[in-house]
């Protein structure tokens, strides 16, 4: 599932991208460096650590707020999106299966048309450019 979503997110063009893929929630965590990482999208359904698990951890340092989440997955109950977006600190939910049109409709808030477009777009302490993604989608 990784390759899809990475796929997808290339074919929408709003910046060139650099993947940083973990293989669970742990694994992200581990690899979520702050000065790296532009954008984060996680897969509820990971093992050792959940993306919800993971995404309140990462919520839980107040250093990342500024970085955008995306949960792209499976889960497609009201009550997971609501957990997520209301009571979790993701800023977008992309359910499973999606289009590249979908991706980039939700990516599209966080980024201009290319890297991450003007300086008003651009995370603060960040140059513009390349989006660097910590992708935790299971596979």
């Amino acid at each position: 599932m990784r390759s899809i979503v990475i796929r997808s997110i290339r074919q929408t063009n709003l910046a060139e991208w650099e993947f940083i893929e973990a293989e669970n929630g742990a694994d992200a965590l581990e690899k979520c460096d702050l000065g790296q990482i532009d954008i984060i999208l996680a897969d509820w359904n990971m093992p050792r650590m959940t993306g919800i698990e993971f995404v309140r951890k990462v919520r839980g340092d107040s250093r990342y707020d500024v970085i955008p989440i995306v949960m792209v997955t499976s889960e497609k109950t009201q009550a997971k999106m609501t957990e997520a977006l209301d009571f979790s600190g993701v800023d977008a939910y992309l359910p499973k299966p999606f289009t590249v049109e979908q991706m980039r409709e939700t990516l599209s808030k966080w980024i201009a048309l290319s890297a991450w477009g003007t300086a008003s777009n651009t995370p603060p302490g960040r140059d513009a450019a390349p989006a660097t993604v910590v992708s935790g989608v299971r596979s």
